[in-house]
């Protein structure tokens, strides 16, 4: 069952959570892309110094505008393209997903053998989905790359966000407990 614009329409630490065990797919020609969410990472429109709407106006605008359950798609360092979702107050981004189906097709667009790396980081799960800035501003509850409803047998570990040097003491990274697939422990 997808997940509608309501289940992004709460407080970006929230939907961080509650992402956790849900399915990222993306209908790509005849093959269905599946991931498990198993680590995010919020970011609040206001007062946090990490998120883009801090000091990127731009991004600011854009989270006002748009409705939650709304993809924010960058490239990070000019290199990789992240993946986030817009919320009622900010944006969730998805940091590791453990690969369901077409593992193929993802090794492909890797360029890599290596299950246990494939969606180990933000950057790595939107080489393998094949995700870039034209998915930015589309909508995530009606379009060929959406999530759905996954597991929810798992515990959960919250912990400092990674990578960033503002606002870093905050407890705003979920990942699930024991799972092998996350990016770093």
């Amino acid at each position: 069952m997808r997940l509608s614009n309501q289940f992004f329409n709460r407080d970006c630490s929230i939907v961080a959570r509650d992402l956790l065990g849900k399915t990222l797919i993306k209908q790509d020609k005849n093959k269905l892309l599946k991931g498990i969410v198993v680590e995010t990472e919020a970011y609040f429109t206001d007062g946090d110094k990490a998120s883009h709407s801090f000091l990127r106006n731009k991004a600011r605008e854009f989270f006002n505008q748009k409705k939650p359950g709304t993809a924010y798609v960058y490239l990070n360092y000019g290199m990789y393209w992240l993946l986030n979702v817009i919320t009622k107050n900010g944006a969730v981004l998805f940091r590791a997903l453990e690969p369901l189906s077409a593992i193929e097709t993802m090794k492909q667009n890797r360029k890599t053998d290596d299950l246990m790396n494939l969606l180990s980081g933000p950057g790595k799960l939107t080489q393998a989905f094949q995700i870039d800035g034209n998915y930015h501003g589309s909508d995530l509850t009606k379009n060929h790359l959406f999530l759905s409803s996954g597991i929810n047998d798992f515990k959960i570990v919250k912990t400092k966000r990674i990578g960033i040097s503002k606002d870093e003491h905050k407890l705003l990274r979920f990942y699930i407990k024991g799972n092998k697939f996350i990016s770093s422990r």
